[in-house]
């Protein structure tokens, strides 16, 4: 099994690395493999609505990480989302990033996503981690994907690296939560071999508030 932590800072050895760096290792030792991946520091462009991906599985657009990514999500069991915190919000280029990779990757042929656990971490100097974390759980809430908590929020405070690691409580949180998600995968592994189904999808009814 496997989780894959996305880095959504533009530093890619910074407190958002460290953060997620602290993840693997505890997963390590419950023995789940990881990788942390990097967004990158190429311009990401956001998802322009144009619906090419529902035609090719793809997005359209390569200039950038996104498609690696998906296809990284495609042989990946879960996923943790890391960000700093800007202006009280994700950064830009992750919020870019996800929302490419989600929409693009809910039309491929197989959903990368869909009953996969995930969870989300942010990182701040001060302020604004509650936020960031709501703005990221979102992408995973639309998309079927269990969230995991672990004994607290996961955010953590720092400016720079490695200030991060003197978070002691932080840095702990993000062990709770490396645990619960390998309990969960374990567990979902178990159930798949014990003859338990995944739930049964339906056809989607699509609606707006007119008719």
């Amino acid at each position: 099994m496997k989780v894959l932590l996305l880095n959504g800072s533009p530093n890619e050895k910074g407190n958002t690395y460290l953060a997620l760096d602290s993840i693997s290792q505890t997963l390590k030792l419950e023995g789940i493999d990881s990788e942390i991946f990097f967004v990158g520091k190429e311009a990401i462009v956001s998802c322009k609505g144009c619906g090419a991906c529902s035609k090719i599985g793809r997005c359209v657009f390569d200039g950038d990480r996104v498609n690696e990514f998906v296809s990284k999500m495609m042989e990946s069991d879960g996923l943790i989302v890391g960000s700093p915190v800007h202006y009280a919000a994700a950064t830009g280029a992750i919020t870019s990033f996800l929302g490419r990779a989600f929409f693009s990757g809910s039309r491929a042929n197989k959903n990368p996503y869909r009953l996969k656990p995930a969870a989300s971490v942010a990182i701040a100097r001060r302020a604004g981690t509650s936020a960031t974390l709501d703005q990221l759980n979102k992408y995973f809430t639309i998309s079927q994907m269990p969230i995991i908590s672990a004994r607290y929020w996961n955010e953590l405070h720092g400016q720079v690296a490695p200030q991060v690691n003197e978070d002691i409580e932080g840095m702990q949180n993000l062990r709770y939560l490396a645990r619960n998600m390998a309990f969960f995968l374990k567990c979902k592994e178990a159930g798949l071999k014990s003859g338990i189904s995944l739930p049964e999808e339906e056809n989607v009814t699509y609606t707006n508030f007119i008719r």
